[in-house]
């Protein structure tokens, strides 16, 4: 059973998910499901229930929906949130409090649909790519999608991964890069930072979750935005 919040003022845009996700389950033959509706971040707070995935309108009357969210993730609610709004400059404060995605009204079948695809793909399909790592004389099969970022230090390199370990071997930076794909960014001359994990860039840090950071070079913090604008933006396509 997936269990579907839609928390959003206006009934008219409730409505309006409530028929994207009707037609969506129908078209992939998904039938456990369930929908609520809440009229505000308040009454979504206080229902006290669990979700699969939320969506929550940014602009509402307060909580707003990333006050919303962030009171959500601070009591270790792990719901897959998508944010709705009119504002595409927002989708920088989604980074935040770690986003499945964001939608932009008036909503679009097509972009609906792939944001739902990406969000129910079994975990096991999402990026399936891997680095194979020497240790001594032996290896390590690393997941792309596991790791948050990698650094360097002296001869070594440490790839720290999602699950807070770090995996330590004798490399070279440039050696790496080119072993990676396009969804990791040199965000510094001894630092590797994958933007699936990225949660947003200030005052020459990289926050990450958990409230890891890591340094951004001055000269690369723009190049660091413009990378996550069309890395999110492909990942739309």
């Amino acid at each position: 059973m997936i269990r579907i919040a839609i928390c959003d003022d206006e009934p008219f845009m409730v409505r309006e998910i409530a028929d994207h996700l009707t037609r969506y389950m129908e078209e992939r033959r998904i039938a456990s499901y369930s929908v609520s509706s809440f009229s505000g971040g308040r009454a979504l707070l206080e229902s006290g229930d669990g979700f699969d995935v939320i969506f929550l309108d940014i602009q509402m009357e307060g909580p707003d929906g990333m006050e919303t969210a962030r009171l959500l993730r601070q009591r270790g609610d792990h719901s897959r949130l998508i944010f709705v709004t009119v504002l595409k400059e927002r989708v920088f404060d989604a980074f935040a409090v770690e986003a499945h995605d964001y939608l932009v009204k008036p909503l679009d079948d097509g972009r609906f649909a792939r944001t739902m695809d990406r969000l129910l793909r079994p975990q096991e399909e999402q990026g399936a790519r891997d680095i194979v790592i020497r240790r001594g004389t032996g290896c390590e099969v690393i997941p792309l999608s596991e790791i948050l970022y990698c650094e360097v230090l002296g001869r070594k390199i440490y790839i720290h991964k999602s699950d807070g370990t770090v995996v330590d071997y004798y490399g070279r930076m440039e050696d790496l890069e080119r072993r990676v794909d396009g969804r990791f960014f040199k965000c510094h001359r001894s630092y590797l930072v994958s933007l699936d994990h990225v949660r947003g860039c200030q005052a020459g840090q990289v926050a990450l979750p958990c409230g890891r950071v890591i340094p951004v070079s001055r000269l690369r913090e723009r190049e660091l935005t413009q990378a996550l604008l069309r890395f999110m933006k492909e990942k739309n396509l």
